[in-house]
């Protein structure tokens, strides 16, 4: 008996509704038509005043409709989503209006392969037509219509579901507001479709299969558990399988010496394929599998800047970085194209070992830039002009960050910077300086930063953020794009400051440095008394944890930017106790120091 908490929605109910009627047929993107078509659905929340506060979730290959909450108080099993979807959860029913369907060619529900065929009053084993990730969501947007969603605040989908959201805001860019793309992909590179192929193959192979006519009998169920244990494999990592179960036996010290399932790991996927026998039907997966290998942005629109180059969306794309089914860099293709169009775009590679199952077993972390970025759309504007309370509370500032807190003069920067200006801050930390840009100077603003908490405080903040090395490169931003480029207490701390100075004024028409000055009178007595590695209130760090690398001046930063034919605007050294520029000595007596720099 399932034991119903106040963070779940309770107990739900599947409702099916027709979206096409027998004599209205859908023309299928195969070019053949279907009908008729009903929906099984599930909503969770009430849908406000304004209709504004609407989310989708699009489940993945072995999903359903059923994404929170209980069927019954005897149901064992909450939804698959539970942890993300309910009161005060990633994905808040208190404030937002959940909508979560089975996709067309599904089993549980909506009209797929084991459908009744209205022309045979059989089910449609393989005469089902085959279909796509764009049917699935004409299909989706029919249901939508049919229950009086009129927009989007957002759409949400990990791995298969996450192809339909990159689809939704492609094909109804005035109707979604906000698409969240998790451990997704534009198209399958060729060792998914392998896996998938073989997994197809498991069940095909089957003596039961009965060429798709199995219905009533004993069906496919060995080549369907064998297709789930190959695809569960890849939903793992090879760190998150040697973790849980190493070389451990299951129920006996000492081999068998014969071919029965032995070790842990055997005896996980003789489950996980068991249990999904009974709860899926074979052709279904036969027809999903194949929509995710017929999905290609690249081949439907020719190129991935093409295909984004009319979205409206936010985008938040997330990936994960044991993830090798769908790789981060599949991910970051995306966040490249977004970039290329100017699209607001942010990104993060969330540091797990769960591999590509860790959207469904990250729930804090997931579920914390979720709802910052579901926050950030649904109102904009509550948290630029710089109230990060929350974030703050949720972890400790590192020495780091306060040493950037008490370096950094924002004042003086923000002073640079001309109103409706567009910045890129690189290394812009939990987003501040950018927040207050847009709060102050109206600025179109966005940001690179390496540390994932810094990542989320940013995406809370509703700003454009991605997590990026500068070191490799800024190559989707075109020359000159940027009006301000920001590269504040960090250019001492990557590994090629000149390869990164240079990309930053290829992209911006000026750039704006800051570091702290090595050459300061405290850190030279420091060195010259004490002989050790000065520490100061710029330089809070002992010799082996400092993030510094290099170690510069005002004078060696003048002639590093005269060997590059770099124009300095201003040079702006800062003492102390005053905000004003140190008239007298700045090399010696500057703490830190503010470049204004530009290259035709």
């Amino acid at each position: 008996m399932a034991e119903i908490g106040e963070s779940s929605v309770g107990i739900v109910e599947t409702k099916t509704i027709r979206v096409i009627e027998q004599d209205k047929p859908l023309k299928l993107e195969c070019g053949k038509i279907l009908a008729p078509i009903d929906v099984a659905y599930e909503t969770y929340g009430e849908l406000n005043e304004g209709g504004d506060n609407s989310v989708l979730i699009c489940h993945a290959l072995s999903g359903d409709a059923h994404v929170a909450g209980y069927h019954s108080s005897e149901d064992r099993k909450p939804g698959w989503w539970d942890v993300m979807v309910g009161p005060g959860k990633g994905i808040d029913t208190n404030k937002y209006f959940v909508i979560c369907s089975n996709f067309l060619g599904g089993c549980s529900g909506t009209t797929g392969p084991s459908s009744i065929n209205p022309e045979t009053d059989k089910p449609y084993g393989l005469d089902f037509p085959i279909i796509t990730i764009s049917d699935m969501v004409k299909v989706q947007k029919l249901l939508l219509d049919k229950i009086g969603v009129k927009k989007l605040l957002a759409v949400i989908g990990g791995s298969i579901g996450g192809m339909q959201v990159l689809q939704w805001a492609i094909e109804y860019p005035e109707f979604v507001r906000a698409a969240i793309a998790v451990a997704t992909t534009t198209h399958l590179g060729a060792q998914s479709i392998a896996f998938d192929a073989v997994g197809r193959n498991a069940i095909l192979g089957d003596l039961n299969f009965s060429s798709g006519q199995y219905h009533g009998k004993k069906g496919p169920d060995a080549g369907l558990a064998i297709a789930r244990m190959i695809g569960h494999i890849t939903y793992l990592s090879e760190e998150g399988m040697r973790e849980k179960f190493g070389r451990e036996l299951r129920s006996a010290d000492e081999y068998t010496y014969d071919f029965d399932s032995e070790f842990s790991v055997e005896t996980y996927l003789d489950h996980q394929g068991q249990t999904f026998v009974e709860r899926f039907d074979a052709n279904s997966y036969l027809y999903i599998t194949k929509a995710a290998d017929y999905f290609d942005l690249q081949k439907d629109y020719g190129s991935l800047t093409e295909a984004f180059a009319k979205v409206k969306s936010r985008f938040l794309i997330i990936s994960f970085a044991s993830d090798w089914l769908y790789t981060p860099s599949q991910s970051e293709e995306i966040v490249n194209a977004l970039v290329a169009n100017g699209k607001d775009v942010s990104f993060c590679n969330i540091a797990s070992g769960y591999g590509h199952d860790a959207f469904l077993l990250e729930p804090e972390t997931l579920g914390s830039f979720i709802s910052g970025f579901l926050d950030a759309t649904h109102h904009p504007g509550v948290r630029c002009a710089g109230d990060l309370g929350l974030v703050k509370k949720e972890r400790s500032v590192s020495r780091f960050e306060q040493a950037q807190r008490t370096r950094v003069d924002y004042e003086l920067i923000e002073s640079i910077i001309e109103p409706n200006s567009t910045v890129l801050d690189i290394g812009c930390g939990d987003g501040e300086l950018l927040a207050n840009l847009a709060a102050d100077k109206n600025i179109e603003g966005k940001g690179i930063e390496v540390q994932q908490d810094l990542v989320l405080s940013c995406v809370r903040r509703g700003l454009s953020i991605i997590q990026r090395d500068v070191e490799r490169g800024l190559k989707d931003y075109t020359d000159k794009s940027v009006d301000y480029v920001i590269l504040s207490q960090t250019v001492q701390t990557v590994k090629n400051p000149e390869k990164v100075f240079k990309e930053l004024l290829r992209v911006g028409k000026k750039v704006i440095v800051s570091f702290p000055n090595f050459a300061h009178w405290r850190c030279r007595v420091q060195l010259l008394l004490g002989g050790m590695a000065p520490v100061t209130r710029q330089l809070p760090f002992s010799w082996y944890d400092s993030p510094n690398i290099h170690f510069l001046s005002l004078k060696d930063f003048d002639r590093f930017c005269k060997k590059l034919g770099v124009e300095v605007e201003k040079r702006i050294p800062l003492g102390k106790r005053r905000l004003g520029p140190v008239r007298f000595a700045s090399n010696l007596f500057s703490e830190q120091v503010v470049y204004v720099t530009s290259k035709d």
